[in-house]
């Protein structure tokens, strides 16, 4: 049977949810077209520990995909993200206290990588199943971007697609703290991972932009 990884965050900045991991928890051990079975872990939201994290998961499941998924506050829709960048420039403390300034990921590593998921039919995929989605060309430059491009670049070269998801704040969140910021139901968020997982387990090639930009 083949594997694919999902991760979440823990929360981080005070909150006490991650809606990355609210939703990607309720996904561990389902399975996709019975012949796939998702994994889903949890990654600290700490720039020392994150990628050592992430990589040992890789080792001890083997995965044909990973998907890396995070919160991105402000964000209306589920956002497929392009390319990482080699770039640490943190506006916050991590759960640590750390704040790293204009340092590198990988300091003998590419300028970028891109994601090498179908990233247009997976957002082809939610729009045609009524949930709002994008192709986004920046994952910040926070945990989130951290861990994106320590990915790509572990499986680099490989035959795993892997890539990196971020997802709006959860319904709940927003009503609780009286907030104007956009948000998505928790249920939404599961049926959307599904959907964009699907989508790319069942495209070979990536699909064309049709009927104007996706993003």
């Amino acid at each position: 049977m083949r594997t694919v990884l999902l991760t979440g965050f823990e929360p981080f900045d005070q909150d006490t949810l991650n809606p990355s991991w609210e939703a990607v928890r309720l996904l561990d051990e389902t399975l996709i077209n019975d012949d796939v079975r998702i994994v889903a872990r949890q990654l600290p939201c700490v720039f020392s520990q994150a990628p050592a994290h992430l990589h040992a998961l890789i080792e001890r499941f083997t995965p044909q995909m990973v998907i890396a998924v995070g919160l991105g506050p402000g964000r209306s829709d589920i956002a497929l993200e392009r390319v990482a960048i080699n770039l640490i420039d943190a506006r916050i403390p991590d759960n640590q206290g750390e704040q790293p300034i204009d340092i590198p990921v990988a300091a003998e590593g590419p300028t970028a990588y891109f994601s090498t998921l179908p990233i247009k039919a997976m957002v082809a995929a939610l729009r045609a199943a009524g949930i709002p989605a994008t192709v986004s060309h920046t994952a910040g430059t926070f945990v989130c971007n951290q861990v994106f491009y320590s990915l790509q670049h572990t499986l680099a070269g490989s035959t795993v697609r892997s890539g990196f998801m971020h997802v709006p704040l959860l319904t709940e969140q927003v009503a609780l703290a009286a907030s104007a910021q956009p948000s998505m139901s928790q249920e939404t968020l599961v049926k959307g991972l599904r959907v964009a997982v699907s989508a790319a387990l069942n495209t070979l090639h990536d699909v064309r932009e049709t009927g104007g930009q996706l993003c």
